[in-house]
C-alpha cells in the first residue's frame, strides 16, 4: 500500500515540476501549502516529523467542494518533547564555537497527527517550499539538508520512501522495523536507535530465561509490530517457546480489539508479550481495564514500556509489574531548563500582533492546545528518546561540519552547496562523542550500536508509577555481559516477588519424560514414568536412559544405583534353615556311626559288614557337608568344590550302598551246595569295588575342571532388577556326566537291592537298600524338573534339598532300623535271631 502511495506521489510531484518547467522558469504549489509547527530560518534546515498530536479526523468528502484540512486532536506530550529536544540540540549547536561555528542551523517541525497520510504531507513538505507566491525558481534541491523522524517505523518507512529518490537522509530516533535495516530499500534512512532483530531475540531469551513457555502475543497491525513479533516468534521456537496465540490490531479498528480482549480473557497463559506502539497498547490497556482483566504478567517493548500516557489510576491494576526493554535514561544537561522554562520564552511565544505573517498567525491559532502543557513538567524526569534526537541532530551537525570544511580559525565555507548524497555520505563515516559521554556512529545497517534498559513497573513510596532499572542489554559488551537481570529487585503483577508461571504443561520431575499431547504444541505433554531400568535426572527430559548393565533405577527413576546381588545368605532364613538341617544330618550320623561302633562287636553291626557301613556312614558324612559349599558368594574355588565335592561324595556313598548289596548277593549264593563265590568278593574286594566305582567319578570331575570348570557367573537376564549370583556349570557335559554316574550306579543298586528284597534270613538289608534307593532315585528324578526351573538362588536351595533329602534317606532307611533294635530290642541282637528264617513267622 505504502509503494502505491509513494508511486502516486512521485507523480504528483513531477507533474508539478513538469507545469511548472512549460508554464514559467520558477516553482509554484499546487494546493494549500502545509506549514511547520515550529519551525526557525537558518543557513541550513534540519526537517523534522514528529506525532505532536495523536489522533486526526478526516474531513467530510462530498466531492462537491475542495476539502478542508485534516483536524488534529489529543496531544502527545511525549512527541511534543522531541521536538523540543530537537529545537534544544539546535540552539546548543548554533551557540557552539567549535561545531559549524559561523553557520546557523534552522528548522521546520511538522506534525503527522500519527497518520501515514499527513506523513505523506509533511514529506512533500519538507522537500518543498510553504510560500504561497511564486517567486522562487526551481533549482531541485530539497529545502531541508536532513530529515528527523519519525517516531513509528510505518510512518517513517512512507517518509523514507518519499525522500530516498532524492538521497534526502531520514534519522529516526525510534523506528526500530528491521525492516527499515535493508541498504538497498533504504540507503539514505539512518536511525540512532537498534534494530527490532535485537529486541525480538533478547524477549525471547528473557521470556525462556524466567521459563515462562507459554505465552500470548499480541502486535499492532503495523510494520513495526508485525515484523517485531515476526522476530519474537522465531526466536521464541528457537528457544522451545510456545505461543498461544498471537493477535494483532490497529489503533483505528476497535472490533479488532474486543477481540484481542476476548483472547486473552479465555486464553490459559499468564504472560502476554506485547509488541506494539504505545497508541495500540492506550486501546488495549484501555478495553482490558473495562473487562476487569488483571492478574496478567505483560512483557513490553521499548516502543511502550515508559510511555507516561499510558499511567493512569487505572492502568497499574492491569501492567503492574510489567517487564520490558527502554531506551537507556540519560541526562542531558541543560534539557529540562530549556523545555521547563526557555523553549516557550523564545520559541513558541504565540503573541497575536500586527507585525504577524499569515503562516504564524496560522501556526499559533491551530495548535493552541500545545500552550496548556506550558507549565506541566511531570513527564520530564522519565524522557528517554530525546537522547536519541540530540546524537541525531549532533550526527547531522558533524557530518555538515566535515562537508563545509569548518574550522575553528576560518569558520565555515558558505559558498560550499550541500547536495543531499554528500550527507549521506557523510553521516556514513561520522564518529563523535557528545557530551554525555556517549559516543555516536552508525554501522552498516544505518543503526547504532544495540542498548536497552530492562525497567519494572512498580509503585514508588508516594504511591506513583515508577519504571525502575533491573537490568540492561548492550550488544557492544563480550558475551556473557551482555545481558544482565536482577530478579531480586522486580516486583510482579499484583505486587507480588514471586515468579509468575506460565507454561502448558508443569515441568516433568526427574524420574519422567515428556511425551507430546496430540494435535498440541510441544509446550503441552503428560509427564510418563520412565521404566524399569531406565531414569531420567533432569527436569523435562525428552526420553529416559538405560542404566548400565549392573545398576537398576532406583524408586524415584532419577538415579542409577547397583542392583541387589542375590546369592543363598547364611544368615537368611532359607539358609538357616538348610544349615541346620544340614548339621543335623552331621550330628545323626556321627551318633549313628558312634553307636555302631560301641556296638561293633554284636551280630547285627558284624552281619551287616561293619566296614562297609562305617564306610558309607564316613561317606554320608561328607554328602551332609558338601551341601554347606552350596551356600554363601559363589566364587572360583566353592563353585569348582561344590559340584565336584557332590559328585564323588555321593558316588562314595551309592558304591558303599551297592557294595553292601553285593555283598548280601553273594552271602545267599554262599550258602548254595558247591558255591564258593564269596572268595571273590572278599572284604579286599568290596574295598576295591568302592575304591574303582569312586575313581571314575574323580575321572569324570577331573576331565571336568580341566576342560571347562564351574565359574561364578553373574545373570543379569533372569531379573532386571538384581543380579543372581551363580555358578554357571561351565560344561554342561561334564555336570550331567556326573549327575548321570550317579544316577547309573544308584539305578543299578536299586535292581540288584529289588532283587535281593527276599531272601531269607533275617539279617538280610535288602529290602532296606531298596526304599532307600527308591527315594534316592524319585529325589534325583523330582530335582532335575525343579532344578531347571527354580529362580536363582532358589536352584541352589532346590539342589541342597536334594543332597539332604537323598542323604537322609539314605541314612534313615539302611540305618535306623538297626539302631532301633541296638537300643530299643537288645534280645533281638543275636546270631540265633539273624539266621532265622523268615518264613516261619
Amino acid at each position: 500500500m505504502s509503494q502505491v502511495i509513494t508511486s502516486l506521489v512521485f507523480m504528483l510531484f513531477f507533474s508539478a515540476f513538469g507545469a511548472a518547467e512549460d508554464e514559467a522558469p520558477f516553482c509554484q504549489i499546487r494546493g494549500s501549502p502545509e506549514f511547520p509547527v515550529l519551525s526557525k530560518e537558518g543557513d541550513v534546515m534540519i526537517g523534522g516529523a514528529f506525532s505532536i498530536h495523536s489522533k486526526i479526523t478526516q474531513p467530510p468528502l462530498s466531492f462537491t467542494e475542495k476539502p478542508t484540512r485534516l483536524k488534529c486532536s489529543r496531544v502527545n506530550l511525549r512527541e511534543f518533547r522531541f521536538a523540543q529536544t530537537m529545537i534544544f540540540a539546535i540552539e546548543e549547536i548554533n551557540r557552539s564555537e567549535f561545531l559549524l561555528p559561523n553557520v546557523s542551523i534552522g528548522y521546520r517541525i511538522y506534525d503527522n497527527c500519527a497518520s501515514t497520510l499527513s506523513s505523506m504531507r509533511a514529506a512533500m513538505a519538507l522537500m518543498n517550499s510553504d510560500e504561497l507566491s511564486s517567486g522562487k525558481i526551481c533549482s531541485g534541491q530539497s529545502v531541508v539538508h536532513a530529515i528527523i523522524g519519525e517516531s513509528e517505523s510505518t510512518s517513517t518507512i512512507v517518509l523514507s520512501r518519499t525522500t530516498g529518490p532524492f538521497k534526502i537522509p531520514v534519522i529516526s530516533h525510534s523506528a526500530t522495523c528491521e525492516c527499515l535495516s535493508n541498504r538497498k530499500e533504504y540507503p539514505s534512512f539512518f536511525r540512532t536507535i537498534a534494530s527490532d532483530l535485537y529486541q525480538g531475540r533478547v524477549l525471547a531469551h528473557m521470556v525462556k530465561f524466567y521459563g515462562w513457555t507459554w505465552v500470548g502475543a499480541v502486535n499492532s497491525d503495523s510494520d513495526y509490530g508485525n515484523n517485531g513479533m515476526a522476530i519474537f516468534l522465531a526466536a521464541a521456537q528457537e528457544e522451545g517457546v510456545c505461543v498461544e496465540y498471537t493477535e494483532k490490531f490497529h489503533r483505528a479498528e476497535p472490533e479488532k480489539v474486543m477481540k484481542v480482549v476476548d483472547v486473552i480473557r479465555k486464553s490459559t497463559a499468564r504472560v502476554i508479550v506485547g509488541f506494539m506502539a504505545h497508541v495500540e497498547m492506550d486501546e488495549l490497556l484501555h478495553q482490558l481495564s473495562l473487562h476487569n482483566i488483571t492478574g496478567l504478567q505483560f512483557i513490553g517493548v521499548e516502543a511502550w514500556i515508559t510511555a507516561d500516557s499510558l499511567v493512569t489510576p487505572t492502568s497499574f491494576s492491569v501492567l503492574g509489574g510489567s517487564l520490558g526493554f527502554a531506551v537507556p535514561k540519560a541526562t542531558i544537561s541543560g534539557l529540562d531548563d530549556f523545555i521547563i522554562r526557555d523553549f516557550w520564552e523564545t520559541v513558541f511565544d504565540c503573541k497575536e500582533t500586527e507585525s504577524n505573517t499569515i503562516s504564524e498567525t496560522m501556526h499559533c491559532r491551530d495548535n493552541q492546545d500545545l500552550i496548556e502543557f506550558k507549565d506541566y513538567d511531570d513527564d520530564v524526569a522519565e524522557l528517554r528518546y530525546p537522547i536519541n534526537i540530540y546524537k541525531a541532530i549532533y550526527a547531522v551537525a558533524h557530518s555538515l561540519h566535515s562537508i563545509l570544511k569548518c574550522s575553528k580559525s576560518q569558520g565555515c565555507d558558505k559558498n560550499v552547496k550541500v547536495s543531499p548524497w554528500q550527507m549521506v555520505e557523510s553521516l556514513k563515516q561520522v564518529k563523535f562523542t557528545i557530551k554525555t559521554g556517549d559516543q555516536v556512529w552508525f554501522d552498516s545497517t544505518g543503526a547504532v550500536v544495540a542498548q536497552y534498559e530492562v525497567v519494572n513497573w512498580q509503585r514508588g513510596s508516594d504511591g506513583s508509577v515508577q519504571f525502575k532499572p533491573v537490568g540492561y542489554y548492550d550488544a557492544s559488551l563480550p558475551p556473557g555481559q551482555k545481558f544482565v537481570l536482577k530478579t531480586e529487585e522486580i516486583i510482579w503483577n499484583g505486587g507480588k516477588k514471586e515468579l509468575p508461571v506460565s507454561v502448558c504443561s508443569e515441568s516433568c520431575r526427574p524420574g519422567t519424560y515428556k511425551v507430546l499431547q496430540k494435535g498440541k504444541p510441544v509446550c503441552c505433554y503428560d509427564c510418563i514414568p520412565c521404566a524399569d531400568g531406565e531414569i531420567s535426572n533432569s527436569t523435562d527430559s525428552n526420553d529416559c536412559k538405560k542404566c548400565p548393565e549392573e545398576y537398576w533405577s532406583n524408586q524415584n527413576r532419577d538415579a542409577c544405583i547397583l542392583k541387589n546381588v542375590e546369592f543363598l545368605y547364611f544368615t537368611e532364613v532359607m539358609g538357616i534353615i538348610l544349615v541346620f538341617f544340614t548339621l543335623f544330618g552331621v550330628l545323626f550320623t556321627l551318633i549313628v556311626a558312634i553307636l555302631f561302633l560301641i556296638n561293633k562287636d554284636t551280630p547285627l553291626v558284624k552281619a551287616n559288614n561293619s566296614e562297609l557301613s562305617f564306610l558309607l556312614l564316613f561317606s554320608l558324612t561328607l554328602c551332609f557337608l558338601c551341601s554347606l559349599t552350596f551356600i554363601g558368594p559363589p566364587s572360583d574355588w566353592s563353585c569348582m568344590l561344590r559340584h565336584t565335592a557332590f559328585g564323588i561324595t555321593f558316588v562314595l556313598c551309592i558304591s558303599c550302598v551297592l557294595g553292601k548289596t553285593l555283598v548280601v548277593l553273594m552271602a545267599f549264593r554262599a550258602t548254595l551246595p558247591g558255591s564258593n563265590v564269596m572268595k571273590w568278593f572278599g572284604p579286599a574286594q568290596q574295598r576295591l569295588s568302592v575304591l574303582g566305582f569312586t575313581l571314575i567319578q574323580v575321572l569324570i570331575c577331573i576331565l571336568w575342571l580341566t576342560i571347562n570348570p564351574p565359574f561364578p557367573f553373574k545373570n543379569m537376564k533372569l531379573y532386571k532388577e538384581k543380579i543372581i549370583l551363580e555358578c554357571a556349570l561351565g560344561s554342561p557335559v561334564g555336570f550331567w556326566a556326573v549327575l548321570g554316574y550317579i544316577g547309573l550306579l544308584a539305578f543299578l543298586c536299586f535292581v540288584l537291592a529289588f532283587l535281593a528284597r527276599k531272601l531269607p534270613d533275617n539279617f538280610n538289608e535288602a529290602k532296606f537298600i531298596t526304599f532307600s534307593m527308591l527315594i534316592f532315585c524319585a529325589v534325583w528324578i523330582t530335582f532335575i524338573p525343579a532344578y531347571v526351573s527354580s529362580p536363582g538362588k532358589f536352584t541352589v536351595a532346590v539342589e541342597i534339598f536334594a543332597i539332604l533329602a537323598s542323604s537322609y534317606g539314605l541314612l534313615f532307611c539302611i540305618f535306623a532300623p538297626k539302631c532301633f533294635i541296638i537300643v530299643f530290642k537288645p534280645e533281638l541282637n543275636t546270631r540265633k535271631h539273624l539266621m532265622g528264617k523268615t518264613g516261619s513267622d
